[in-house]
């Protein structure tokens, strides 16, 4: 099912949709990078060449060689982001889950901090007209507009995003350019010496540092994207994009070297360096260009979540699938869960230049666990030793460094982010324990030792029929194998006649997009078992993919699903399906630690707020029991009684 052979494909309309897709986070950062690393600092000749020459080499070292050059060759069947490369390594250590999770949380942060700080940067550009206008209302008004069309799909704005976002690159570029050509003396920034002069000199370097960081931010949406778009249109577009964004902050540099000494006093260069008549043009193009990153880091969002919840590390939430289109998802509980967080940022901070400080510690927190992540697969892809630790070195060096300057921002804003972060954590965290505390205590018995029961069972006509087709969702692993409770379901606590009994087990694999199935008929006729293998980005609809493969059986004459019953029989009546879920429940006879209780006790309230079983497996809910069973987590305390007469 994946094409990732024609995502590799290089072409004008593939270089156009990574305009478009990948690029709106970073390609929106010349709107308050510049404007960060002044602050309130006065604007001097070292402050310009210095904060220059740490954008040039930020977006080179980081951008283009560790995630154009390097990151993007770890595609997971042509699918890219932190969870398809965790699918990709998570084999070769347990602990790799800790990078992934605390990776994924603070890209969701992010996309809580992204709408709010570059939608408020562009509207605030119309106070050069209106100086006491109030931007907050236009912003929410803007961010709530955005968050109601996501249940609609995005396909149809999607294919002009390309366009708009070419158009403001190139608006960058040529503005940039046209500065440049006057002062080009300006490029003497591109020689390190003025980083490191920067850094070493000025006393306020670790908040210059934050700041410069903000130029970078979008190389973790960049990679998550790799399967909308392809490696070698990513790269090819990526190097006009690097082009314009480098011309625009040199064109800025040149600006503010006309004011030196100077304090910026809330002015933005990036809209300064505009010609008066094309400002209201200006601010018009940055604002759609604002909207389309906001739509990025949202889209980014609902595939992260889908990812998450069938690697089971999030609860099972709603995913709809608004167009046909490829990637194309909406997750209700997240779209407004972002909304109102996007919302309570705008509201707490109120100005783009107070978001700044939020902005960042998270995704340095991501790219850090990236950079883990991506060592680990260099070691697997048996890369030599030497260049994996010298990539280790260099980047957790540089992120590192960068952290820490984000650090000093903790508490004018960085606060936030970390919060967000860590509430996610928590439930992810919950999540994922939580189901191997349960698996710990899972009882498996053979099944074989069963198969006379079962065959007895179902002839036995002094038991009612249960169902013509009884289906169970296992999670045996092996088909030589059976949980317990499934067998007490069948034979004790009501026993189930039925004509044939099937057992489902599904298996989430690796591959984004994989999609097969194996038969095994355990007693031939009465009990079969279907296993089947789904990637980790296919929607896991068990009713419909239980009732193909049926179909298929009934086609290959293996298998006889009309009804038993005389009446039904003659007339070729397709008997009735009945699907059980056994839901585990935390019994009170039980002996946990305190943690894995504490554990325990929040994922059953993750859960309470979580699709039920039955609807995460997309069963058709008039065709289901649920039945609850205890979690018997230790053997009962030995009773002693005396009987006295």
């Amino acid at each position: 099912m994946s094409n990732h052979k024609n995502l590799n494909k290089l072409s004008a309309a593939g270089v156009l949709i990574s305009l478009g897709i990948i690029y709106g986070d970073i390609g929106t950062s010349p709107l308050y990078v510049f404007k960060a690393i002044i602050g309130d600092r006065t604007i001097t000749k070292e402050l310009i060449l210095g904060g220059l020459s740490c954008v040039f080499w930020t977006l080179t070292l980081q951008t283009t060689i560790k995630y154009v050059l390097i990151t993007l060759k770890a595609d997971n069947k042509g699918e890219g982001g932190i969870f398809s490369l965790y699918s990709l390594v998570k084999r070769k250590a347990k602990w790799l889950v800790v990078p992934a999770i605390i990776g994924g949380c603070a890209l969701l942060a992010d996309g809580i901090i992204t709408p709010p700080i570059t939608i408020s940067a562009a509207i605030e550009g119309l106070e050069i007209f209106y100086p006491n206008l109030q931007t907050i209302p236009i912003v929410i008004a803007i961010i709530t507009a955005l968050f109601i069309i996501q249940q609609f799909g995005t396909s149809i704005v999607g294919k002009a995003f390309g366009p708009i976002m070419f158009v403001w690159f190139s608006m960058m570029g040529v503005l940039g350019l046209s500065y440049i050509v006057k002062y080009p003396v300006i490029l003497a920034a591109l020689n390190p010496y003025y980083a490191v002069n920067l850094l070493v000199t000025n006393p306020g370097a670790l908040g210059i540092l934050g700041a410069v960081f903000l130029c970078t931010t979008g190389a973790e949406a960049l990679y998550s994207d790799l399967g909308h778009c392809g490696r070698r249109n990513i790269r090819v577009s990526w190097i006009y994009v690097k082009t314009c964004l480098l011309l625009n902050y040199f064109g800025q540099g040149v600006y503010l070297w006309d004011i030196q000494n100077e304090l910026l006093d809330g002015r933005n260069p990036f809209y300064r360096m505009m010609p008066d008549w094309f400002l209201i043009f200006g601010i018009s193009i940055a604002t759609a260009a604002a909207i389309i990153a906001s739509q990025a880091l949202i889209s980014g969002s609902f595939t992260l979540i889908s990812e998450a919840v069938r690697l089971n590390i999030w609860p099972k939430v709603k995913i709809n699938y608004p167009s046909e289109e490829k990637g194309q998802l909406y997750v209700p509980s997240m779209n407004w869960l972002l909304w109102v967080g996007c919302l309570g940022v705008v509201l707490l901070f109120k100005r783009s230049e107070e978001m700044e400080a939020a902005y960042g510690l998270s995704i340095t927190i991501a790219m850090l666990m990236t950079t883990i992540l991506v060592a680990v697969y260099l070691k697997k892809k048996k890369y030599p030793k030497y260049l994996i630790a010298l990539f280790l070195i260099v980047y957790i060096s540089i992120e590192m460094t960068f952290f820490i300057g984000n650090v000093t921002k903790f508490l004018h804003g960085g606060w936030f982010t970390v919060l967000i972060g860590l509430v996610l954590f928590s439930v992810m965290w919950a999540w994922y324990n939580a189901r191997k505390i349960k698996n710990r205590y899972v009882k498996f018995v053979e099944i074989e030792q069963y198969y006379d029961i079962i065959k007895e069972l179902s002839n036995d006509e002094s038991i009612p029929k249960y169902s013509s087709q009884l289906v169970y969702l296992t999670s045996a692993n092996f088909s030589s194998e059976i949980e317990s409770k499934i067998i007490y379901s069948i034979v004790q606590k009501k026993p189930k006649r039925a004509d044939v009994y099937w057992l489902v087990h599904v298996d989430v694999v690796d591959e984004p997009y994989k999609s097969d199935y194996k038969i095994e008929h355990l007693i031939p006729g009465k009990l079969i078992r279907i296993d089947f293998k789904l990637g980790f980005r296919v929607e896991q609809k068990i009713s419909v993919l239980f009732r193909k493969v049926v179909e298929d059986l009934v086609k290959n004459h293996e298998v006889d699903i009309v009804s038993r019953y005389n009446s039904l029989n003659k007339f070729n009546i397709i008997g009735d399906f009945r699907f059980v879920v056994l839901e585990k429940i935390l019994s009170s006879s039980n002996k946990l630690s305190f943690w894995d209780k504490v554990n325990l006790d929040f994922y059953f309230v993750l859960k309470h707020f979580s699709l039920s079983e039955e609807k995460g497996f997309g069963l058709d809910l008039s065709f289901v029991t649920l039945e609850k069973v205890p979690l018997m987590i230790s053997e009962n305390d030995k009773v002693e009684l005396v009987r006295v007469n």
